[in-house]
This record gives structure tokens, C-alpha cells and sequence, in this order.
């Protein structure tokens, strides 16, 4: 049984889906945890549902802020990236900055969580960042999205040959029931999730605590390290 007793694990984008999910499983697990996330609403709602959460408020393309949030919120042993976004569109549209901005937020905010909690690391911690299905099975018109998520993966390669002995490693969720696709897809999103899922091999679209799981096993394990752990129902082999 996996057990997070007595370490301190902070959630960047802890306020809802797949990083809410993993601040309650790393709770029930024995950790004490720190959600960060933007949206101030969104934390107070998180953290009224969660007995025990511990929050704060940042954005990951804000390091000033992400720094002040990650001393503030003292010693830690684990961090957990699941800040990130979908942002759909040609990449033959004129457009740029709606696309870049998932790039950053999931590239630019991986690397600004690494430097805001790299001090305040404690020995033998751990660090995982949120790839995705994209990385293998990329759609069209969401090039922005598709880059980010292979950026995140490799980031984690790298960073656990930089940052040795500290573990990085990432987690590669594919279609995932989450709020992120109702805001994303709107009334398609039924239309869009459903011939997804139909297509992956247990026949099942992927739940946020699954790949809760998955982060807490590559947070608890100390033998993993420059790992990518999918959590995509089967999707990349489809």
C-alpha cells in the first residue's frame, strides 16, 4: 500500500480534475498538501470539499509569485505540476498567442514550479510533471497542446539527469473525465469524448483518480526516476 505519511506534497493546478484528485489521494495516503492555483474561487471551493488542504495563490507563468507560495509553504518533500490547458486551432491559423499559451503554461510553468521548489526540497524528494496521450496519438488542430505535452515528458527525462538525486518523472493521462473538456468542447464535448473513448482498448474513458494513482506511486517509489507512466486506457497503442 502506497504511503505518503509525514512528507509534505504541494499541487500546482490543485484546484480542480486530475491535480484535485491527487491532493485528495496523497491525503488519504498520509501526506499533508498544498494546493496552488490561480483562481482564487476555485481554491476556496477545492479546499471547502477537501477537510485538510492547505492552499495558496499563483499563477505558474508568475515566478515571483510561484517563489513567494512555494517558501510560504516551508519544507516539501514531493511537488506534483498538473497546471496545464487545451487550447484548439489550426496551426495555419493567424493566430498565435492562444496556441503559445498552452505551450507556456505547461513548459514555461514546468520549469518555473522546478526553480520556485527546488529550494525548498527536502532529501530523497521528488518532482512529476503532466505529459499526456498527445505526446504519441497527436490531433489535429491542437498543435499548441500536442508540442506541450511531449515538451513535459522530455523536460522530465532531462531534469533527472540535472537534478539527480532529486526523482523527476512525468504521468501521460489520455482522455480523462475531467471539467477541462466541457469547457474545451462545450455542447460537442459527449459528440468528441465518446468516439474517443470507443476507440481505446478497455473501452473507457480514463478517471481523475486513475491517474491520481499513477502520480502517487511515481511520488512514492523510490526506485523510479526519468520515468513517463501512461494512464491513457490503451489510447497510444490504437
Amino acid at each position: 500500500m502506497l504511503t505518503l505519511e509525514d512528507q509534505h506534497l504541494i499541487v500546482v493546478g490543485g484546484s480542480s480534475g486530475i491535480g484535485l484528485a491527487t491532493a485528495r489521494a496523497a491525503l488519504a495516503a498520509g501526506a499533508t498538501v498544498t494546493a496552488i492555483a490561480r483562481d482564487p474561487a476555485g481554491l476556496a471551493a477545492a479546499a471547502a470539499a477537501t477537510p485538510g488542504l492547505h492552499t495558496a495563490v499563483a499563477d505558474v507563468l508568475d515566478p515571483g509569485a510561484l517563489r513567494d507560495a512555494f517558501a510560504a509553504a516551508g519544507p516539501v518533500d514531493h511537488v506534483y505540476n498538473a497546471a496545464g490547458g487545451v487550447t484548439l486551432g489550426s496551426i495555419l491559423d493567424e493566430g498565435i498567442d492562444a496556441p503559445l499559451l498552452a505551450l507556456q503554461t505547461r513548459l514555461l510553468g514546468s520549469v518555473h514550479v522546478v526553480r520556485a521548489s527546488h529550494p525548498t526540497l527536502r532529501p530523497g524528494g521528488s518532482i512529476v510533471l503532466t505529459g499526456g496521450v498527445s505526446t504519441d496519438r497527436p490531433v489535429a488542430g491542437a498543435w499548441g497542446p500536442n508540442v506541450s505535452t511531449a515538451a513535459a515528458e522530455q523536460l522530465a527525462r532531462v531534469l533527472a539527469v540535472e537534478l539527480a538525486p532529486i526523482r523527476v518523472n512525468a504521468v501521460a493521462p489520455g482522455w480523462t473525465d475531467t471539467p477541462l473538456w466541457d469547457r474545451v468542447l462545450g455542447d460537442q464535448r459527449d459528440a468528441v469524448v465518446g468516439d474517443a473513448v470507443a476507440k481505446h482498448l478497455t473501452g473507457q474513458i480514463v478517471a481523475a483518480d486513475d491517474v491520481a494513482a499513477a502520480v502517487l506511486l511515481l511520488l512514492a517509489n523510490p526506485g523510479i526516476t526519468g520515468e513517463v507512466l501512461h494512464v491513457d486506457a490503451g489510447a497510444r497503442l490504437t
